[in-house]
């Protein structure tokens, strides 16, 4: 997977109405990253959906953007470890019904599962972090792609690790995923290139003040990571028609 110039995407500062008009459903919407993410899509003007596992928490997100002035965000309950392709093509068709159209889909949801030896790995981790963290992610772009390619512009963003393309020890299942998910997103954007519009692209965080992060890291001081609100301006790139013409790279937030 191709890396892309950082001069263009960690300084990108978005102007207030860079995502007016755009319909965004964001994956792990109730905590972290992509709690961020949605209110600073909200703040530049989208019409956010936001899905999660935790119907409270997706709650306090819509609650804030809410109360910050923005567009009023659908929730979208999901269970990704559970749901199926049905499920998804529900989804995509309420979407479509409601909206008309998909502009931008950040799947931003995963799970860690257990950091261990391949050797030590139980089978049932294994399963429900690729189910979560691979297959749970094709199967809904899969599903939206279709509303995607009604808008003018669609970007599909997946978000990957450091460990999604530097093999690391005791990284397990997770740093699979990872690689198979960059893989899956360069194999897709190369597909998309010659028939549609869509982009499909990568972003790797970086060391991240997050809840994943402190189950990784239980000894590291969080005062010293970057916060999610630090790494929007990639994220805030690749949604918005700024990033137009741009697919297939890996975009990491903080070098």
């Amino acid at each position: 997977m191709l890396t892309l110039d950082p001069t263009r995407h960690r300084g990108f500062a978005a102007a207030t109405d860079a995502l007016s008009d755009k319909v965004i459903l964001i994956t792990g919407a109730g905590s972290g990253i992509g709690r961020q993410a949605a209110l600073s899509c909200a703040a530049h003007g989208a019409q956010v959906i936001l899905a999660g596992r935790t119907v409270a928490r997706l709650e306090q997100v819509y609650d804030e953007i809410v109360a910050a002035g923005g567009s009023e965000p659908m929730l979208y309950p999901v269970d990704m470890e559970g749901a199926d392709s049905d499920d998804y093509q529900q989804l995509a068709a309420l979407l479509e019904s409601h909206y008309g159209k998909l502009d931008g889909l950040l799947l931003n949801a995963g799970i860690l599962g257990t950091r261990t030896p391949f050797s030590h790995h139980r089978s049932d981790v294994w399963e429900r972090v690729m189910k979560v963290n691979v297959t749970a992610q094709w199967l809904m772009t899969q599903a939206l792609l279709p509303v995607l390619e009604l808008s003018t512009a669609g970007s599909v963003v997946f978000t990957s690790s450091t460990v999604g393309h530097v093999a690391k020890p005791f990284w397990g299942a997770y740093g699979v995923s990872k690689f198979a998910l960059e893989g899956l997103a360069a194999s897709w954007a190369e597909e998309l290139k010659a028939v549609s519009a869509v982009r499909v692209n990568v972003i790797n965080p970086g060391a991240t003040r997050t809840d994943m992060r402190a189950q990784a890291y239980p000894a590291e001081d969080p005062g010293e990571l970057a916060t999610p609100l630090a790494i929007m301006p990639s994220y805030l790139f690749l949604l918005s028609d700024a990033s137009i013409g741009i697919t297939g790279v890996r975009l990491d937030a903080q070098g």
